[in-house]
């Protein structure tokens, strides 16, 4: 099975209030002085709208964290608030600190309720793998619930960081700044690409004669194109399309990134399928072995993977 992860830039402001000091006005006999106002408190309370147009509202930022998703707890943890994060679900596998933490569930999108209530969280943030339906549920047991929703773009993910930093009370800006500047280094060296090589790129192959792949509205297909390639099922209908080898023959991709490498896909495998031996990729030797989760997973090391795969497609620019 292949995993579907497939997003909206909100902001807002803390409110700071300030009474400005009252002058003493002189008197005669005796001289008086009025009582100096004290300055108000910040306010550090918070109202944003998340992907599922709900008001969220938090009296201050959230310390205590239970993710629902992978991508969010890669998030919370680049983002400076892996401290504040109390409960992960079972397949939040990186960073390493991530696997230490409270199990709350999520396979097959089944979640334990009664963990999550357990560990006292002051936000649970949802991702949009996540039903409306769990998130009424936890919000009926009296939950606070950020329903965080897939960004289109990487500039869109970069605005979802940044929610994540107001919800939790982090200062984002120098991580933006530098994924922002990573990306344009490669936008940069993209742009000189005269020819853009056809990709295929495999999620899974457990059917090799008609295996799934990344097609249009997905993280995959927007790395291909963003690092110089052609997607081979970039006019599919399906979002994640299984593709015939008639199709994969017919295309002639010039590279196949196995996405699939995590679940034992290798290129000599590939090479030794049925019918895949007229394919360039396979004919030049270049299958490559890729982890997927830097493709599906919609946090920030999307960039991590535009970075590699514009490498791999492109190596004369990276020399």
């Amino acid at each position: 099975m292949f995993r579907k992860l497939l997003v909206l830039t909100l902001l807002a402001a803390f409110l700071a209030g300030c009474a400005p000091a009252s002058v003493p006005s002189p008197t005669v006999e005796p001289a008086s002085t009025a009582a100096p106002t004290t300055q108000a408190p910040a306010s550090t309370a918070l109202t944003l709208t998340d992907g599922l147009g709900r008001e969220v509202k938090l009296d201050e930022p959230a310390q205590r964290v239970v993710s629902l998703a992978p991508s969010n707890t890669e998030i919370l943890f680049a983002i400076g608030a892996g401290a504040q994060v109390v409960g992960v679900d079972q397949f939040s596998d990186f960073p390493e600190q991530a696997k230490g933490l409270s199990g709350v569930g999520g396979s097959m999108g089944q979640y334990s309720t009664e963990a999550i209530v357990a560990l006292k969280p002051d936000l649970v943030l949802a991702a949009e793998i996540n039903t409306p339906e769990l998130v009424k549920q936890l919000e009926d047991l009296g939950l606070t619930v950020y329903y965080l929703k897939n960004p289109t773009t990487l500039e869109e993910m970069y605005g979802n960081l940044e929610i994540v930093g107001q919800l939790t009370g982090q200062d984002v800006t120098d991580l933006v700044s530098s994924l922002k500047a990573r990306v344009q280094a490669v936008d940069e060296k993209i742009a000189t690409v005269t020819e853009k090589p056809a990709v295929f790129y495999e999620i899974d192959a457990t059917d090799a004669s008609k295996p799934y792949t990344y097609g249009p509205g997905t993280f995959g297909d927007l790395l291909i194109t963003r690092a110089g390639g052609t997607n081979i099922a970039d006019v599919a209908k399906d979002p994640y399309p299984q593709i015939s080898l008639e199709q994969i023959v017919s295309s002639n991709p010039a590279f196949i990134i196995l996405g699939d490498s995590m679940y034992g896909a290798t290129p000599d495998a590939v090479k030794a399928r049925p019918g895949w031996v007229s394919i360039d990729a396979v004919k030049n030797d270049r299958i490559f072995p890729f982890d997927d989760n830097l493709a599906s997973r919609p946090g920030p090391r999307l960039v991590d993977g535009l970075e590699q795969l514009a490498k791999l497609l492109h190596p004369e620019l990276f020399k």
